[in-house]
């Protein structure tokens, strides 16, 4: 293929890639599904907390759109993984419609999409890093 278009990875490699991102999502359906959440420790507020685990879930899809963490992420695989952020966080305030004593909060959203951006520009600047002191 072209250097644009590089062949997709084999099955092995798409479960090594996309694997983790659907167990993180998994986890964040799981966590959504609490109806009694406790307070976070630290005084960490509610929004921080949303982009934190988001972070990891951005870190992720961009690694999985990238390639690996060796590549480094495009603005386009960053605009993908934003997108999916917000369908992700959009779909989890949904869920917690149906949750007792939760409910859907569009800043949580906000917060759920800056920490998915967060986590693509973590994997962008970790891989600039690398690729810098590669080349040393």
């Amino acid at each position: 293929m072209t250097p644009n278009h590089p062949s997709p990875p084999p099955a092995s490699g798409r479960l090594r890639l996309w694997g983790p991102v659907v167990l993180y999502c998994g986890l964040i359906f799981a966590l959504s599904s609490v109806s009694a959440v406790p307070a976070l420790p630290g005084g960490v507020s509610d929004k921080a907390a949303h982009a934190l685990l988001y972070s990891g879930l951005g870190f992720l899809v961009a690694r999985g759109v990238s390639g690996g963490v060796a590549a480094t992420p495009s603005l386009r695989h960053a605009a993908v993984v934003i997108g999916f952020a917000a369908a992700y966080g959009l779909s989890d305030e949904i869920h917690q419609l149906f949750v007792p004593h939760r409910e859907f909060d569009i800043t949580d959203m906000a917060a759920d999409v800056a920490g998915g951006g967060l986590g693509a520009a973590v994997l962008w600047l970790w891989s600039t890093i690398r690729r810098s002191s590669d080349a040393n």
